[in-house]
């Protein structure tokens, strides 16, 4: 294939743009880098208008005010028809302020189920048991101790919590790591 030389041949001509033929009464839709002068004067005249009627608003003075003070004079009992008064409104009395400081609440708490086998929470499982002590390490800045296991049959390392006797202090451990941007730890029944 013989190597073409394009600098030396230089740019192809641009050809003319075609005109297109203006009917009569269609107006052409306006472009929007072009606005009419005459609108933009108007919006010019507008602005201007409107700047110089707040600056005379800001330059005349407030008008004073002055200050009356009332006084209101004490109401008097209204009669009724019949010509006599309404009698005073009775003092309230409330009982409960004197039988609140005796008073006892009885609460019956319910028994929580201990279970048979205890709960156990797994937070993380490693190849290597540099990681796993790594987690261990970073749960144990938490104040929580935990342990790493190693099954014989497996070349994982889990970091695991527990034994806990109730579910509720495994998931107290698990939401104080998840504060601590310790995740995912999963909470269940150890085998």
């Amino acid at each position: 294939m013989a190597n073409k030389d394009y600098v030396k041949r230089g740019r192809t001509p641009k050809k003319p743009a075609k005109k297109t033929a203006k009917k009569k009464g269609v107006k052409q839709p306006i472009s929007p880098g072009s606005t009419p002068w005459k609108a933009v004067a108007v919006a010019g005249l507008l602005v201007a208008v409107f700047g110089y009627a707040l600056y005379f608003l800001n330059d005349s003075p407030a008008p004073e005010q002055k200050e009356t003070i009332t006084e209101v004079a004490p109401a008097k009992p209204k009669k009724t028809s019949s010509n006599q008064e309404i009698p005073p409104l009775p003092e309230e009395q409330w009982s409960y302020m004197d039988e609140l400081p005796n008073k006892e609440i009885e609460v019956e708490q319910k028994e929580l189920k201990v279970s048979e086998v205890p709960y156990i929470m797994q937070c993380g499982a490693y190849k290597s048991r540099s990681q796993a002590e790594e987690r261990k390490m970073n749960i144990a800045f938490q104040g929580i101790t935990s342990t790493v296991r190693h099954a014989d049959g497996s070349s994982w390392y889990k970091v695991v919590l527990g034994p806990y006797k109730f579910k509720r202090d495994a998931e107290k451990d698990r939401h104080k790591l998840q504060r601590a941007k310790i995740e995912p730890c999963a909470i269940w029944k150890d085998q």
